[in-house]
């Protein structure tokens, strides 16, 4: 613990309070992050403004330990706010996440300012411990090692009126020589399958036409119930949820990916044609050092049978070079299943040392200077691919469901950005009509870009939708109380439509 010195003095609790989280990592954290704000409010504090830049009353930190420079990235900001936290009375930090899993004492004795440290199994208790420290005035440290409750059943402050992030299990079973997250995050749990169903119906009802499935190795569900079949059957079993319009899942491994899975994809009209299937290398030395427990035969495999029942399945991927004791020959295994697979998209990694992990202490690790010209051709090799696919959506009509904040220049442009099934990123000329985030417009795609398409031409159709209408209303509320409220029950997680990302156990 450290003394009372070294935070700042309690003040008059009774005024409203302002808080800010700050995340890193995988959608696992963002979606933490979102109960953590749920937890806050609920417990009377008030968002702060977006560019308040530490002017929080509270700051709380979500970290992850992925990166080999994670701490050295949580350490530099605490030292930012030491000083504003120096000369702002009742001020508090808190650190949670993955990186305070790992690291527990250490951070209060590198940072004495910080005022509780919390793991990744006790998010629901930071308004405990923050009142705790405030009135014991010291710093509370509370790593538990197991979880107490299943996230979900916490309040969580949603970030998109019309899309949800929907955790059907929590940990880990695999054991990656590269990845730490499983002995932070703990052995796969996996969540009943109707409170899964009640959620979504329930996120449904509020308006979201679009869940996503999430969970550290998601496909696995099942194992932690006994029943290697209950990820199809969940699938199959949103395709009956009336009103839910689009159903994604990530990330999911290739060991656990069956062909029951593919069968529900291709069978239930509203889980999405898209996969994100992580690679991480094409060499079979490489993935047994990894402990990977796939090799490529079997990878391009479930590729090939995805692109049999799914045609226009757009395929995403993660891929690390670098890895300890990868050679050259390697590296071209890698190339060599990039040109098969034909991924739309791929998230390109430089190997670095995970502090915790098997592979740092690897022999073979290979220098930054063979690391980076590898991953140029990789990349230069991918960016040429989804070129490519990308142009064959030139001509499609596609049915896009507009989205919030995903077109940066569509001021400039007069354009909005939507989503189309397959996840691709779609800009649109502004039709003539209003149009809100979660409406559904029918556009004929034009042009091809590597990262995204244009439909240049006029909008053939709109569709106003109820999540439209809840994005509206969610407008209406901030407008009148800028903070934000908590949006009912279940209080569940929601991210806005996102590019296919990666899991919590390969990179952040």
């Amino acid at each position: 613990m450290t003394s009372s010195s070294d935070r700042s003095p309690a003040v008059d609790v009774l005024s409203t309070r302002t808080y800010e989280i700050r995340t890193y990592g995988c959608q696992m954290n963002v979606h933490d992050s979102e109960r953590l704000a749920g937890l806050l409010e609920d417990a009377g504090y008030v968002r702060a403004p977006e560019d308040s830049d530490g002017e929080a009353d509270v700051v709380v930190f979500n970290t992850c330990a992925v990166r080999e420079n994670a701490d050295n990235k949580l350490y530099g900001n605490l030292g930012h706010l030491a000083p504003k936290k120096a000369s702002r009375p009742g001020m508090q930090i808190a650190v949670g996440g993955c990186l305070a899993q790992k690291d527990r004492d250490t951070i209060v004795k590198r940072a004495p300012w910080v005022d509780v440290v919390f793991g990744t199994h006790n998010i629901g208790k930071l308004p405990v411990l923050l009142e705790r420290a405030r009135v014991q005035e010291e710093a509370q440290v509370e790593i538990v090692e197991s979880l107490e409750a299943f996230p979900s059943t916490l309040p969580t402050r949603r970030e998109s009126a019309y899309a949800a992030w929907v955790s059907i299990s929590v940990g880990c079973n695999n054991t990656c020589t590269f990845c730490i997250v499983p002995a932070l995050r703990g052995k796969e749990k996996d969540r009943r399958p109707g409170d899964i169903l009640a959620e979504i119906e329930a996120l449904v009802a509020e308006g979201v036409s679009e869940i996503t499935l999430l969970g550290q190795n998601v496909n696995a569900y099942g194992s932690d119930i006994g029943d290697r079949e209950a990820f199809s059957k969940l699938l199959r079993a949103c395709g009956t949820i009336d009103g839910l319009e689009r159903v994604r899942f990530t990330s999911p491994h290739p060991r656990d990916f069956t062909d029951d899975v593919i069968a529900a994809m291709a069978e239930t009209p509203n889980v999405m044609p898209q996969l994100h299937m992580p690679l991480q290398s094409g060499s079979d030395p490489v993935l047994k050092a990894m402990r990977r427990s796939y090799r490529q035969e079997r990878f391009l495999g479930i590729i090939e049978k995805v692109r049999a029942a799914i045609p226009h399945a757009a395929i995403s991927t993660d891929i690390i070079v670098g890895f300890p004791g990868e050679t050259e020959e390697d590296f071209q295994q890698t190339l060599h299943v990039v040109r098969e697979a034909r991924f739309a998209q791929a998230f390109t990694f430089q190997y670095s040392k995970r502090p915790g992990t098997p592979a740092a202490d690897m022999d073979g690790q290979i220098p930054k200077k063979v690391v980076q010209e590898r991953y140029e051709r990789l990349v230069a090799l991918q960016e040429e691919i989804s070129w490519e696919e990308n142009k064959k959506q030139v001509g499609r009509t596609l049915e896009l469901m507009v989205a919030e904040g995903e077109g940066r220049k569509d001021d400039t442009t007069h354009r909005l950005s939507g989503r189309a099934p397959d996840n691709r990123l779609v800009h649109f000329t502004k039709p003539g009509q209003e149009v809100r985030p979660g409406d559904v417009v029918t556009v004929e795609v034009t042009y091809a870009a590597p990262h995204h398409l244009l439909a240049e031409g006029p909008v053939l159709d709109v569709r106003r939708t109820r999540a439209g209408d809840a994005w509206e209303k969610r407008t209406a509320e901030k407008a009148a109380k800028p903070a934000g409220v908590l949006l009912g029950l279940p209080k569940v997680g929601v991210p806005e439509p996102l590019p296919a990302v990666t899991g919590g156990c390969a990179v952040d």
